[in-house]
């Protein structure tokens, strides 16, 4: 199957019933090829992280298609949309969003376990030598900067391959060199590994790591010229 990376057309999320529904996403389009790196900016409440929940499979859109590498992402189970995150998808969350007992190595060793079946997981302390923390694989979270917590986050993101990586807020905890640093590894990975990127990010200083920039109104998405 060719992988197509991400395609959203027609994409649209209401909330609520009747008069009082709230467009949360209006008419979308969106191709994310893979090894390309997409940017979404906008204000908060324009529908950022809806995109991000539709195009993961969180959430199923009100109408449009959603597909990845060719599979229809709205599938009306549950259960086939959780098999499809983790075949397809990779999330990477504010802060890192890491498990406070677990140390930097098994971070990446616990997602690889509950991975795809027959899926091929990339070696833990690998990934954490490409992101630059494999000195500190036995570390916890509280004993890592920020950045560092990101790098972890990422090289998690990782492990079992995604086709699609989906990046929330990465630098919203960093200070504008460690910002950089971040989104330069995702630049990295993505281009490397052939994976589609999707970052919503309120920080414009790091756009020109990105191929494409996308700006989100009221739940419509428009090209950064």
């Amino acid at each position: 199957m060719t992988d197509t990376g991400l395609v959203m057309r027609g994409v649209s999320l209401r909330f609520g019933d009747g008069d009082d529904t709230v467009p949360a996403l209006d008419g979308v389009d969106l191709t994310v090829a893979p090894g390309q790196f997409v940017a979404v900016v906008g204000p908060s409440g324009a529908g950022k992280s809806s995109l991000l929940a539709v195009a993961g499979g969180l959430t199923v859109p009100t109408s449009g298609s959603v597909t990845l590498a060719g599979r229809d992402m709205t599938v009306s189970s549950a259960r086939a949309r959780a098999a499809l995150r983790r075949e397809f998808v990779g999330f990477v969350f504010q802060s890192g969003n890491l498990i406070p007992a677990l140390t930097a190595v098994d971070q990446i060793r616990l997602p690889a376990r509950f991975g795809a079946r027959g899926s091929r997981p990339r070696d833990a302390m690998a990934l954490l030598d490409e992101v630059g923390m494999a000195h500190k694989a036995n570390r916890r979270p509280h004993q890592l900067s920020g950045g560092e917590r990101q790098r972890v986050g990422i090289a998690r993101a990782l492990v079992n391959r995604p086709r699609l990586l989906l990046v929330d807020e990465p630098t919203a905890a960093l200070d504008r060199a460690r910002s950089h640093e971040v989104v330069e590894l995702l630049a990295r990975e993505t281009k490397e590994n052939d994976v589609a990127t999707v970052m919503v990010t309120h920080d414009h200083d790091v756009l020109r790591h990105c191929t494409t920039v996308y700006e989100m109104i009221d739940g419509r998405l428009m090209p950064v010229a």
